[in-house]
């Protein structure tokens, strides 16, 4: 078994969407980023890949790409997943934590637990999403990002 952690933050701006777990989340602001900007499933991804000592999402859907423009992060996660179970490992469970003073995840988050698994070929209950805010400090606190941790267990079959 081994385990990895992934780190993402996206700045929060006018005139995107705000998705986040690959839900569509009402806000009047949104995350800039070359993809969907879903920091939630970068940092996921990034745990996932990390575990398995494959670098990270920078590496394989790069942002000075334009084929990336716009990716939709659940397409890109189920890659992630393709390009794992092809090195013979597979994921055991998930552990994420999204920080964020604005929007509300709270009514979100089983369907951001169900995109997960389903992309991730695994169970819910293997899934955990949770939220918090930061109190109104730093750059979440202040409105300006999201940011999110994630760990994943993953072994070698």
């Amino acid at each position: 078994m081994r385990i990895g952690h992934g780190y993402d933050v996206h700045r929060l701006v006018e005139g995107r969407k705000c998705i986040i777990g690959g839900v569509d989340i009402p806000c009047q602001l949104g995350l800039l980023g070359h993809s969907d900007a879903d920091v939630l499933l970068h940092a996921i991804s990034d745990a996932i890949l990390g575990a398995c000592a494959m670098g990270d999402i920078g590496h394989l859907f790069p942002d000075t790409d334009d084929k990336w423009q716009g990716a939709d992060s659940l397409k890109l996660l189920e890659q992630v997943v393709v390009k794992i179970k092809e090195e013979g490992y597979k994921i055991v469970n998930i552990d994420s934590t999204i920080l964020a003073q604005m929007p509300k995840m709270a009514p979100h988050i089983l369907d951001m637990r169900n995109n997960i698994a389903a992309a991730c070929q695994i169970d819910v209950d293997c899934v955990s999403v949770k939220a918090t805010t930061e109190e109104g400090l730093g750059f979440t606190g202040a409105k300006q990002g999201i940011a999110a941790h994630a760990v994943c267990l993953v072994e070698h079959i």
